[in-house]
């Protein structure tokens, strides 16, 4: 069934993204008078294809990753000499320039809407109170302790852990401080607390913001007490069973699960004796544990879970947005990912965060799965983050992709006629050679992950 979501998912996901992308390209293209002779969602085979009373050819190909929209052009063939004025080559810089910037621009836009409906459809948030603090971490020098609610960072308001998580984010690999603003246990007063960095995260592979900074959120006690495997873990490999209450790790006591998650994190790979409690006998269980990941980012896995526990009320609270108020909320969560993707790129380009966090094709169809069938909520936020990233990558001033076509407009615009084809061609080959680069490094960080 997962991989019947990820299928589903990834080709809703790429259809309505690439569909909307183009769209804008051929909207303001026909605004502008250029005539449109194609657009093509898909690449290959024509599976479906019609026209319009214009004599467009719209079609739907075989191969879902991307599309285009092909319109009139002298560079690309003879034109009639009735139709030269519906030439994309004969508009000026002006109409050129804006045919290109609609298609990422169109991302952004369908991102907003998302997020639209995302802010009126509300959402549950755990309040971000903390739980503990690991002594001589970064938390523990600022002064921050177990009780405090985390209301803002560095100026921005976090009305859960996902908000916290996105404002650490923004400085991965920096050197400078943040400010934490926190709200003291039982009590509305409130005190910010400073934490000093310094190359915080640089070059980690799989960066955890919240645990490195030796804060471990609240969470309602679990007991330890199996009941749910993964068919192909150790844990069920080694003959435990559902309602198996662990008692302890290698004769280390457990008090709940959190310990055991923590337990086995850091013991990848290693062989354990789990003491349990299985219908009133106590037995020993030895179990090897798995390596999920590579390298300083590996990590222990034991293939078993717990049932989950309610909430407390009080440590939930639901966020929601009215029609107007979502539309500034959609604007801001839209600008907000942007500026972090931009930023992200940058950080990578200068090795402030490692190019192991780049993902290809394999991951997006995996998180599209997840994402769909975990609901509608999940989906439409994957696709809105995945929207703004299209949208972003876009943008960018490499040759083939829209932003290196809006810079040799914006060069032709200040020199008052464009760069010679040789230019052109050279830097397009340049911009093959980086995306094609990208695509390759992208699919093995996929693979590496797998």
């Amino acid at each position: 069934m997962s991989a019947l979501y990820m299928i589903v998912g990834t080709l809703v996901a790429l259809g309505v993204l690439v569909t909307f992308h183009e769209f804008g390209h051929f909207w303001v293209a026909r605004r502008c008078g250029v005539k449109v002779l194609r657009f093509s969602v898909g690449f290959g085979t024509p599976l479906l294809r019609w026209h319009d009373r214009k004599g467009t050819e719209f079609v739907i190909a075989a191969i879902p990753l991307g599309g285009y929209v092909k319109m009139l052009d002298e560079r690309e063939g003879e034109v009639p000499a009735h139709q030269l004025d519906q030439s994309f080559n004969r508009k000026t810089v002006g109409q050129r320039i804006a045919i290109v910037a609609a298609g990422p621009i169109a991302n952004f836009m369908l991102a907003m809407v998302f997020f639209w409906v995302l802010a009126m459809m509300g959402s549950q948030q755990v309040r971000p109170v903390i739980g503990a603090v690991e002594s001589g971490s970064l938390a523990a020098q600022a002064g921050l302790v177990a009780g405090q609610e985390i209301v803002a960072i560095d100026g921005e308001a976090t009305t859960g852990w996902s908000g916290v998580n996105l404002q650490l984010v923004r400085r991965l690999g920096e050197t400078g401080s943040i400010q934490v603003l926190v709200r003291e246990p039982g009590s509305s007063s409130e005190a910010s607390h400073q934490l000093v960095l310094k190359d915080w995260l640089k070059g980690a592979d799989e960066p955890d913001p919240i645990t490195s900074l030796g804060i471990r959120p609240w969470r309602p006690e679990l007991p330890a007490v199996l009941a749910e495997f993964d068919s192909k873990g150790p844990a069920q490999a080694a003959g435990l069973k559902s309602g198996d209450k662990l008692l302890a790790m290698n004769d280390q006591p457990i008090g709940d699960w959190q310990q055991v998650v923590d337990w086995v994190r850091v013991r990848p790979g290693a062989r354990v004796v789990l003491r349990v409690e299985r219908e009133g006998a106590v037995v020993d269980i030895p179990v090897t544990l798995a390596v999920r990941g590579e390298g300083k980012a590996a990590t222990g896995y034991l293939g078993a879970g717990v049932k989950g526990v309610d909430w407390p009320p009080a440590m939930v609270r639901e966020v929601s947005f009215g029609p107007i108020a979502a539309i500034g909320e959609g604007a801001r969560r839209t600008w907000t990912m942007s500026v972090l993707t931009l930023d992200s790129l940058k950080k990578m380009l200068f090795g402030e965060l490692s190019v192991k966090n780049l993902s290809g094709p394999i991951t997006i169809a995996k998180v599209a799965g997840a994402s769909a069938q975990s609901g509608v909520a999940d989906f439409l936020n994957f696709l809105a983050y995945l929207s703004i990233s299209l949208g972003v990558l876009n943008l960018l001033p490499i040759p083939v992709l829209d932003g290196g076509h809006l810079l040799f407009y914006l060069i032709e615009w200040v020199r008052g006629r464009p760069l010679s084809d040789r230019v052109q061609g050279w830097g397009m080959q340049i911009g093959i050679s980086l995306v094609v680069g990208v695509m390759l490094l992208a699919l093995v960080n996929d693979l590496g992950r797998l």
